[in-house]
């Protein structure tokens, strides 16, 4: 699918398994950190920080369907304790819990974002954005997977 790299929207992009791990591995996720997903869609990458590094979840998702089957798929898979899920616009929802900010957004998306971040996250939070770059301090970057590492 094509979508407009300059659209405030974000379309519905599904991130692998594959690509959640490397992800978490990239930001040294461990159990005692708590990841937040903004725009979490069915909240496969969450169960990923969960089930495979030990974290604790929280994913923000403004579609109803997608917000409704990841409550179902989280439940089933009975990671309710540590997932919660939110449904909403992630703009509206504090995130200054997050120890981890996972993003698959748009390069607009996330300029709209940077305020945000520097706002409400504390110093030393990790940001790891899947495809495009933010304007952000670069820790590390995966080539490989498109994945990068910043930092508030």
């Amino acid at each position: 699918m094509v979508w407009p790299p300059d659209s405030p929207w974000s379309p519905w992009w599904r991130t692998s398994n594959k690509v959640a791990r490397r992800a978490f591995k990239l930001a040294n996720l461990t159990e005692k950190d708590i990841v937040f997903e903004l725009g979490s869609g069915e909240g496969l990458a969450l169960m990923i920080a969960s089930e495979e590094f030990g974290a604790r979840g929280v994913g923000i998702e403004i579609d109803p369907i997608r917000f409704y089957l990841s409550r179902l798929l989280v439940w089933r898979k009975g990671l309710t304790d540590k997932i919660k899920l939110k449904r909403g616009n992630f703009f509206k929802h504090d995130i200054s819990e997050a120890s981890v900010v996972f993003v698959y957004l748009v390069p607009k998306a996330l300029d709209r974002l940077i305020p945000k971040f520097q706002r409400e996250l504390k110093k030393g939070t990790r940001i790891v954005s899947y495809k495009y770059e933010m304007d952000l301090p670069l820790l590390k970057e995966d080539k490989e997977y498109g994945l990068r590492l910043y930092t508030t």
